[in-house]
């Protein structure tokens, strides 16, 4: 018989009963809940990442049994529910002290180990690299490795809301792709979902790892804070196309990878694989930034030279640095406090946002006259 207590902090619509029920319970045992392929492979490590200090989510561990059987709770709201989105990377918990960090599976057959240990040893503020905490051997398949990194968000999830916090992103990513190039790394793969960001800050009481808009336990939804102020670092993640040439070599490779689509990317005809992360970093800036808001004028010339056709008509990277930092210089600080408006904003809503941005502004500097 199913049981009718439930946790205090449910709400009233978790609770089935009836029809709703019946038909819960027969889609669990159909196995429409059940752990996939892709979930089974991190459920055989459970154990051998938990006596290297890691502990994954209990969907994973050995001999699963989903919490809601025998109760009459809906499995929605049941953490254990959830289901794994990327098969690469799973999140853990690191048990000496709690936090939350990411575990990558790879294929030991190419330099991402290595740069991503070359990385993880730099401490300079110029690095936007992910600094990955260790490298396990798998237990099981000799030619995989499992990384363990931070935990980060994706970098536009919350997405962007004023001019400052593009300016930080173009910032910070322009830096990093810089310190890239000068240690002779090019990265290949260089795409919005391959900068990622440490979103602590936002959300100082946590968020679910893989349910992302909502509190740790998946339970209810959750805000996050504004990005202004609080220091939002971004990294670039994913070294599995990089390539590490030697001082002086060819930066030509081969290849039709990467997610940029650059025009030159061919598998018969070199190219140059470091312009093309100046094409891919500026497609980026172009779908984030330049294709969506009004009032990011200030980007779109920089975004047209890094996207130029012919690769040898694009900046390199310490050009695109140069470039970007006179533009910066230009701008005046208020204007990092203003909203990003759409393209497709309405003018009445525009009339509405604007008010409220104004606001704003009038509270920020009334904070600043008082202290």
């Amino acid at each position: 018989m199913a049981s009718t207590s439930r946790p205090k902090r449910l709400p009233n619509h978790a609770i089935l009963d009836g029809e709703a029920l019946e038909v819960s319970n027969l889609r669990t045992s159909q196995g429409l809940y059940k752990l996939s392929p892709q979930e089974l492979f991190w459920q055989a490590r459970y154990r051998y990442l938990e006596d290297h200090g890691y502990r994954l989510r209990p969907r994973y561990s050995p001999n699963w049994e989903p919490s809601w059987l025998n109760t009459n709770l809906a499995p929605i709201f049941c953490e254990d529910s959830i289901m794994l989105l990327d098969y690469q990377v799973l999140d853990a918990t690191k048990l000496e002290t709690g936090e939350l960090v990411a575990i990558k599976s790879f294929v030991k057959k190419d330099q991402e180990e290595q740069i991503a240990q070359f990385f993880a040893s730099i401490r300079d503020p110029r690095n936007h690299c992910i600094r990955i905490h260790q490298i396990l051997p798998d237990p099981f398949e000799p030619g995989l490795g499992l990384m363990i990194m931070p935990y980060l968000r994706p970098c536009n999830n919350p997405e962007f809301s004023t001019i400052g916090d593009v300016v930080e992103f173009v910032d910070q990513t322009i830096e990093g792709l810089v310190f890239m190039h000068r240690l002779h790394i090019a990265h290949r793969d260089i795409a919005v979902s391959n900068i990622m960001m440490d979103a602590r800050a936002l959300y100082p009481n946590g968020h679910h790892p893989i349910r992302l808009g909502y509190t740790p336990d998946a339970l209810y939804p959750v805000s996050p804070l504004p990005r202004a102020g609080r220091n939002v670092q971004y990294y670039y993640i994913d070294f599995g196309l990089s390539v590490w040439f030697k001082p002086g070599a060819s930066p030509y490779v081969l290849g039709n990878v990467g997610r940029a689509e650059a025009p030159e990317v061919s598998d018969d005809v070199p190219y140059d694989a470091f312009k093309v992360d100046i094409y891919a970093l500026g497609y980026v800036f172009a779908r984030e930034f330049g294709n969506k808001y009004k009032n990011v004028d200030f980007l779109l010339p920089l975004i047209e030279k890094m996207k130029r056709q012919r690769p040898e008509e694009r900046p390199t990277a310490q050009q695109v640095s140069q470039e970007w930092q006179q533009k910066r210089a230009t701008l005046n600080d208020s204007l990092f406090r203003w909203r990003l408006v759409s393209h497709s904003e309405q003018a009445i809503e525009r009339v509405v946002n604007d008010t409220v941005a104004v606001a704003w502004e009038g509270i920020y500097h009334l904070k600043k006259l008082v202290g």
